[in-house]
């Protein structure tokens, strides 16, 4: 008897055993699905690339409401060195930035920006006060295509062993980039600038931005380094949904960092 009552405990232990393995595995189960389901939800990583004369502090507004709003963002240091090594380099950072990823270039950067749209895993593209170049194309001539553009006569150059770089006058750079931003900050972030290899603005652009990938345009109308009229024809040219902001600067992302960010998270939706 003794015998029976613990060979029967031992039965039911064990399919108690049993089912608290099964609930087990169904939990993971379950978890995993919600892994996946959350992973495939999850936002795009936004990639800020400045232009030239500028480093990523020229995106501190944007990136502080972008962040706030719950995206990782990453706002890399552009080389400023021509298009083919900046795009080399870049590629390297979203080599290192996991899953889906929304690419946003300023001025000298659209073009960076359309050179690496066919990376894994970018979604969309957006330029603001942006080159829009397609493949053959050069910067410079871009730029002198439509009247509007002032910034060659506040450029200064830089000659050292080796190279050329083009640089802007602290005395003149304000009106041209930044006629919006109030004259103090305008003059810190000159006074901080980084030079451009000149030849970046004669080298060819070797990729046409993928016709297929999503692309948005912000246009200052305001702006005297990038004629309006240019940027308008490149964004048109190129199939991008454009939003205009009136009267705003070359440097519309931080004189007008509300505006932008909203263009941004559209592309990242």
């Amino acid at each position: 008897m003794k015998n029976l009552i613990r060979s029967a405990r031992n039965l039911s232990r064990n399919v108690m055993l049993t089912a608290l393995g099964g609930a087990v595995l169904l939990a993971g189960a379950t978890t995993a699905q919600a892994t996946v389901g959350t992973h495939s939800k999850e936002k795009p990583t936004i990639v800020l690339l400045h232009g030239a004369f500028a480093d990523g502090n020229s995106w501190s507004e944007v990136t502080g409401r972008l962040q706030k709003d719950g995206y990782q963002v990453v706002a890399p240091a552009v080389p400023l060195r021509g298009i083919a090594s900046d795009a080399s380099y870049l590629s390297g950072v979203l080599a290192t930035i996991p899953g889906p990823k929304v690419l946003v270039g300023h001025s000298y950067a659209g073009a960076l920006v359309s050179e690496l749209g066919d990376t894994a895993g970018v979604k969309s593209l957006v330029y603001v006060a942006a080159f829009i170049p397609q493949a053959g194309e050069t910067l410079g001539a871009l730029n002198s295509q439509f009247p509007g553009s002032d910034l060659g006569s506040v450029t200064t150059t830089i000659s050292y062993p080796g190279g050329l770089d083009l640089a802007v006058d602290p005395n003149g750079a304000g009106p041209v980039l930044a006629a919006d931003v109030p004259a103090r900050q305008a003059a810190v972030f000159v006074a901080a600038q980084r030079p451009i290899a000149a030849a970046a603005f004669g080298e060819p652009v070797e990729e046409t931005a993928p016709a297929a990938l999503p692309k948005y345009a912000v246009i200052p109308t305001g702006d005297h380094a990038i004629a309006p009229a240019a940027e308008r024809f490149m964004a048109n040219r190129a199939g991008a949904k454009i939003t205009e902001v009136k009267g705003a600067s070359h440097l519309v992302a931080v004189s007008q960092p509300a505006a932008v960010t909203k263009v941004i998270e559209q592309a990242a939706r």
